[in-house]
């Protein structure tokens, strides 16, 4: 079936955000210290539980919003709404210096586009943020985030959604990312074509079945993209 629609995910995909969520939770720790809070250990133990933190958050364990009320809690604080539109704005208004677009990240996505084929992003995230994230990489469209849509990556229920968006069908879809288990995995057990975008030449995880596509850089993927609607 010919190619209609390409999903993207989005961080170490089209952008790195330089650890823009580690950051803001720990100038959220500073203004919880001037509320009496204390803080967990050294400098180094609090950046490796705020990694810990944000890995389980990202896994689908519970959402940004309970990462920040535990975060809160820990560190002798009330959870309280107040602390997380305070990380959201923090992380917000951080995003355009820590958001760097993988290089030919937009020329990718404009190349797709001329071809016809329909774009989206899907991101275990959260939106504004990932939206302000993506339009930083030079994406302009649809930008769907793990907390809007109620389900997160690897779940097919989160490719359901991409497809819908994307008005394709599974079989006519590609999704890129780079991670093994959530995206290459996640996409194909969801009947997409999988192409895993392996930047820094690591080892595909050897409890997985092979990715049908690897691509070392995203402009390689319209190679791939020419070699599918060739004659």
């Amino acid at each position: 079936m010919p190619l209609a629609g390409v999903g993207f995910d989005l961080d170490h995909t089209l952008a790195i955000d330089n650890k823009l969520e580690r950051v803001a939770f720990m100038r959220l720790l500073e203004f919880l210290l001037e509320r009496g809070g204390h803080t967990i250990g050294t400098l180094a133990q609090e950046s490796d539980h705020i990694d810990d933190l944000l890995a389980h958050q990202r896994s689908g364990e519970f959402s940004i919003d309970d990462a920040v009320h535990r975060f809160t809690i820990e560190r002798g604080v009330v959870a309280s709404d107040l602390y997380v539109e305070r990380f959201r704005a923090l992380a917000i208004e951080m995003a355009p210096a820590f958001v760097v677009p993988l290089p030919g990240a937009k020329r990718t996505v404009d190349a797709l586009r001329e071809l016809g084929i329909r774009v989206a992003v899907l991101s275990n995230g959260w939106n504004p943020l990932q939206q302000i994230k993506t339009r930083r990489a030079g994406f302009e469209g649809i930008v769907l985030a793990s907390a809007d849509i109620g389900a997160q990556k690897p779940d097919p229920r989160a490719f359901s959604v991409l497809l819908e968006a994307l008005g394709t069908s599974a079989a006519d879809t590609w999704y890129v990312g780079d991670d093994p288990w959530c995206d290459v995995d996640g996409a194909a057990r969801a009947g997409l074509n999988a192409v895993w975008l392996d930047a820094e030449n690591k080892k595909y995880p050897s409890d997985l079945p092979p990715p049908p596509y690897r691509i070392g850089a995203l402009e390689e993927l319209l190679a791939l993209v020419s070699l599918e609607r060739s004659p």
